[in-house]
Order: structure tokens, then sequence, then C-alpha cells
């Protein structure tokens, strides 16, 4: 069962008469995009470290005195319930909680010291996953807009598209198992942003896969998932298994009528719709795109180190999405109870469920990929988008704090077994230079063979950077 997400946005490419005219007056309509990105850099993904990005993005602001800054000779109000564990990486101080990571410490590299100032979950998450600041002020939204950056996954898509010669047979971007926000309980219906193209336009939004929750109580990220539940059909495109080939090719043909009629719309705005429905159909009716998508064509070994929950399947899944030729995969452990890795309350559920099962997926990803010979091309990141307060309530609840925060980097040239930067005595605080968003998604530009100083144009066609201009990467974590 297959189905693809994404709004009707505005391309990069679909100006009104207004906006050609304005790029004529301006001397932009002779510059084409070829030229602009050979002006900008070289073509993408040229002598790369990575052939693909996995992104395990553990939403809501996992802590870091019970992850990966644990502080055990900090007041009693802050060091936290739980004790270091012995690993294999001098000087890391991992939560008792992650043994099976501890034990393969010597596959990454723990970043001590990422920090932003953008405190709230939604403009935190756009900020991680795009390396631009959100246009929304803190507290005043929190759904995708269509004046959102694009997402790192998306520029790659975009740069795909762009270069055809660097093309795969598999779609470049893929979000695992559902829209970020889309399980959540919460008093809003959410769609959270940083994960769309947001003005680059819907044809590079990503491909998102869908998994249903059983009921309004449900947490599948913390149970074992059945065969029936792991679908991972395409969001957008949702079937009835009676559906054949023969109708879907049916379906392309009314979809083309209906766009036939929108004469109001612009040539490059249909276009670009156009573009996403043949990713969706393409991706439906190739069958090496259904291998990968098939999760139960993996070993039932494979299967139960992953973990049969969630967040450990979608991990299984995005390694077959890159074995396949996928360029980003970005893995959502989401908040379906509306806190979750968001732990204002208390920590029962890092401790029954959270570490636990993100401790099993990451640790038999970085195996797997490694065993595999795919960790020397994959880049793995494992994070959240905020920390927490270093004073935790009585019930080890502790607030936001985006100052400081972790975040595991490894393959694709990574220092095996190290440690970047150093925080206080409280983890509250940076000592050493702190690494931004724009600093992450420069590193992560840099892996896949992208100048991060490109540009692309904007939905006014404005040449616009991909990474915010103090943005570098960070040459220290490659070994």
């Amino acid at each position: 069962m297959l189905g693809i997400l994404g709004s009707n946005r505005r391309t990069c490419e679909g100006f009104s008469r207004r906006h050609m005219l304005q790029a004529g007056g301006a001397g932009l309509l002779g510059l084409n995009l070829p030229k602009l990105l050979a002006a900008e850099g070289q073509t993408p993904f040229q002598n790369a470290r990575a052939k693909s990005v996995i992104f395990l993005f553990l939403f809501g602001g996992p802590s870091q005195h019970e992850t990966f800054d644990m502080k055990p000779e900090a007041p009693d109000t802050i060091r936290g319930p739980w004790k270091p564990i012995d690993c294999r990486t001098p000087g890391l101080l991992i939560s008792e909680k992650l043994p099976k990571t501890a034990a393969i410490s010597d596959k990454l590299t723990v970043v001590r010291t990422m920090s932003h100032s953008f405190n709230d979950h939604s403009g935190a998450g756009h900020y991680i996953q795009t390396g631009h600041r959100w246009h929304i002020e803190i507290g005043q939204g929190f759904n995708v807009t269509p004046k959102d950056w694009p997402a790192m996954g998306s520029v790659v898509e975009y740069l795909t598209q762009r270069h055809p010669e660097t093309s795969r047979p598999m779609p470049s971007y893929v979000v695992l198992p559902n829209s970020l926000g889309r399980l959540q309980e919460y008093k809003v219906r959410l769609e959270r942003p940083g994960e769309t193209a947001g003005w680059l336009g819907r044809g590079f939004d990503p491909v998102t896969t869908r998994i249903e929750k059983k009921d309004n109580g449900d947490n599948p990220y913390w149970r074992d998932c059945s065969d029936e539940e792991l679908t991972f059909q395409i969001e957008g495109l949702a079937s009835h298994e009676s559906l054949t080939l023969d109708r879907f090719s049916k379906r392309s043909s009314l979809l083309s009528q209906f766009d036939q009629a929108q004469a109001s719309l612009s040539t490059a705005r249909v276009d670009s719709y156009d573009k996403f429905q043949q990713r969706a159909l393409s991706l439906v009716t190739s069958s090496g795109a259904r291998e990968a998508l098939d999760i139960s064509r993996e070993p039932a070994t494979i299967r139960d180190r992953y973990g049969r929950h969630l967040f450990g399947q979608s991990a299984l899944m995005a390694r077959r999405l890159v074995e396949a030729g996928t360029r980003f995969v970005t893995v959502h452990y989401d908040c379906v109870d509306g806190y979750s890795w968001d732990s204002h309350r208390n920590c029962q559920t890092l401790d029954k469920h959270l570490l636990p099962t993100t401790d099993q997926a990451l640790s038999a990803l970085l195996t797997d990929l490694d065993d595999r010979g795919l960790l020397d091309e994959t880049l793995v990141v494992c994070m959240g988008e905020m920390g927490r307060t270093p004073k935790a309530s009585s019930a080890w609840g502790r607030g936001h704090w985006s100052t400081l925060f972790p975040a595991v980097l490894a393959g694709a040239g990574i220092r095996r077994g190290g440690l970047h930067g150093q925080s206080d005595s409280d983890a509250g605080y940076a000592v050493t230079k702190p690494v931004s968003p724009e600093d992450l998604a420069a590193t992560i530009y840099h892996a896949l063979g992208i100048d991060h100083e490109i540009r692309v144009p904007d939905a006014q066609g404005r040449p616009t950077h991909i990474v915010a201009n103090n943005g570098e990467p960070v040459m220290e974590l490659f070994g």
C-alpha cells in the first residue's frame, strides 16, 4: 500500500508575469540555474565522503544529563538519577541507560556543544533540519508555512534533479515513519516545520511514509509493531489492495486532465506539480522501490536486533533505503503522547521507553552499516532540537534548554571514538566553541560533496545561500 506527502506550494521557478518582469529588470532572466550553480560551486556529490545521510531526529529535546554529557560530580539537583557506564571512548560519560551504544562508542563521535537561541520545539526543529532560523517568532506558530527554509534533504533532492548525471533510481529524500507531528496528541493539528522544501517548491518535498497508531492512547514507538502495521505506505497516494498498475496509469491520466484544467496556473508551477506526481508514481511502479519498502524481506534476527518498535523498524528501513540509493533519510522519533523527549514532568518515560528503544536502534544501525561495509559511506546523525535545563525538578523533569545539547555523528570519515567540545560543570554552557545549526548543516553538506556556499533561487528568484553566512563545516569531526 503506497501513497506521497506534500502541500501545494509555489516553486522557486513559479514566477508570475510580474515576477518575471522584475527578474528581467534586475538582470536575472539571462542567468539560468546551471550557470548560477557553476558560478557558486562545482557539481554536487563529487568527491563526497558520504553517499548517503541517515538523520535520526529525537524530537522534543533529549536531556544531555541523562544521555551523553553526564555530570556525576554536580550537585544532586543537577546530576540526574543515573550513573555513567564504561564505554569505548576515553572521557565520554555516557548513561547507564545506553549500554548497547556504550559498547560500540568506538564507531561514533559525540558533539557535546550544540547550541542555538531558538528555545522552542517547532522553530528549533526547523533550525536543526535547515541550517536557518525560522521566520516565525518563538511561541507564535507550530506548523509548516510556505516561507519556511528548505530542509537539507530537499536541497539534496533539488540538486539531484538539477544535475541528472547524479540521479539514482530511488528518491533522494525520504522521511520515515510519518511527517513530524502527525501522530502527536496536541490542541491543534500539527505539521511541524523543518522537513519540507518550503519556498524551494513542492517538487522537492520529501517522499514521506505513513504508519498509523491504533488509537489516541497508543504509542507505536514504545511497543512491538506487527507486519500488518508496518506497511510504510507513501503518504498522499493511499491505495486499496486491489489497486493495480493499470489503475495507477489511469489515475495518472486523470491527474494530468485535472492539471490541464488549472489554466490559471503558470506553466512552471504545473510542471513542478507534475514532477512531484511523477516521483510518486515512479516509486510506486518501481520493483526496486517496492522491495526496499517491504521490511518483511529482512531476516528476523536483524529485525529483532533493531527492535520491533516503530523507531527500530524505521531505522532499519532507513538502512534499506540508503542501500537502494536514497541520499537523505530522516527518521523521526516523535512525541506521540505530547511529551516523550520533552520531559518536563519526570524521567519515567526516558527510563522505560525512550532510552532503551533509542539505544537499541542506534547501536543496531551503526553495527549493521559497519558489518555491510556501508558505514564508511553513510553519515549517521542522531540528535534532538534542544537539550534540557541543568536544574531538575524533584521528579527529574527538566525544562527547555537550547543553549547546550549533544549530537552523535558516525560514518563517512567521522572520527571513531571521538569527543568534540567541552561543557561546563553543570552541562549548561559550552566552554569551547559551540557548534551551531548552521555549522551542522555545513558539515552535512560537506560530507555529501556539496559546497555549503552554493546558492539556489528563492521564491522571488534571488540567489540564496543554502546555509546561513556564518555556518562552516566542523572539519575537526573528521578523521
